[in-house]
């Protein structure tokens, strides 16, 4: 009978934590929406379930004691998705919940999304479950994608610093979490790098794995939401967007902790060490 569950398999980081798991021998239920792109993995049982299906999640962690929950995909209604997910894993008799949360989670954090990662939090605790928060930093992985195609890296970020955090050092937190819950119950851990980073020390390190001549331009936020304008992206999204930025800028993004290297056993990822093993990769 599994032990363990996890959200979020078809993704970025919910399938690395799947991986790791199976790679381990731990048997698991991975819930995902799409069956047809659930990874196949030794010990591994798909469920289909999405967040707001109640009855689905509910059969689906029916005498599972472990849940990684991987938070859903932003939509205005992401919170409301979160607490139908948790009101059926309490149902369900689920013991224990590992929320993938964000950094600075608080009613009034810059970054918007980082509002809804506090609201899912405090429902959690809420609920009576035993949980363990992982908030992670803004992912390293993504600071390439966010270089125009003009080699200009735009936001209004200012001088201020980010400790962004590799993906598979989440996913290895994660994993050490997941197999020994009861050592971390209650407790709130903060994902980081090894060092935070202002947006020009970024543009220098991508400079540099890359060979192309990268800079950050600080964007006035009336200059960040004009250049975003364009997308058509609703009005939520542009604010989620360039909040990432603001919230660097006001120094919410800027602790560095020893969270990766004390639950996994080795140093945190720099932004240099990431970049050189995916282009040695």
């Amino acid at each position: 009978m599994p032990s363990i569950a996890v959200t979020g398999a078809t993704g970025h980081l919910g399938g690395r934590v799947a991986r790791r798991l199976a790679d381990a021998g731990h048997a698991q239920v991975l819930l995902v929406r799409d069956p047809s792109r659930a990874p196949d993995l030794p010990g591994a049982t798909v469920a289909k379930a999405g967040f707001a299906d109640h009855d689905a999640v509910r059969r689906a962690l029916d005498g599972i004691p472990t849940v990684l929950m991987v938070s859903a995909s932003e939509s205005v209604d992401r919170v409301d998705q979160h607490r139908a997910f948790i009101d059926a894993a309490a149902a369900a008799g689920v013991a224990h919940l590992v929320y993938i949360s964000f950094a600075g989670a608080a009613p009034d954090a810059t970054f918007t999304l980082a509002r809804d990662h506090w609201a899912t939090e405090r429902h959690i605790e809420a609920s009576g479950l035993a949980f363990t928060f992982l908030r992670d930093n803004l992912y390293a992985d993504f600071l390439p994608g966010m270089v125009g195609t003009d080699d200009v890296l735009r936001g209004p970020a200012g001088d201020g610093r980010v400790a962004t955090v590799a993906q598979d050092d989440i996913a290895d937190a994660a994993t050490a979490v997941l197999t020994d819950p009861q050592a971390h119950a209650g407790r709130t851990y903060d994902l980081t790098g090894p060092q935070a980073l202002t947006l020009h020390e970024v543009a220098r390190v991508l400079s540099e794995a890359t060979g192309r001549t990268i800079t950050y331009h600080p964007e006035t936020v009336e200059e960040a939401y004009r250049s975003r304008a364009g997308y058509g992206a609703p009005d939520w999204q542009v604010d989620a967007w360039v909040s990432t930025y603001t919230a660097i800028a006001n120094g919410e993004l800027s602790e560095v902790s020893d969270a990766v290297p004390t639950l996994t056993g080795h140093p945190a990822t720099s932004l240099a060490d990431l970049l050189r093993r995916r282009r040695d990769g």
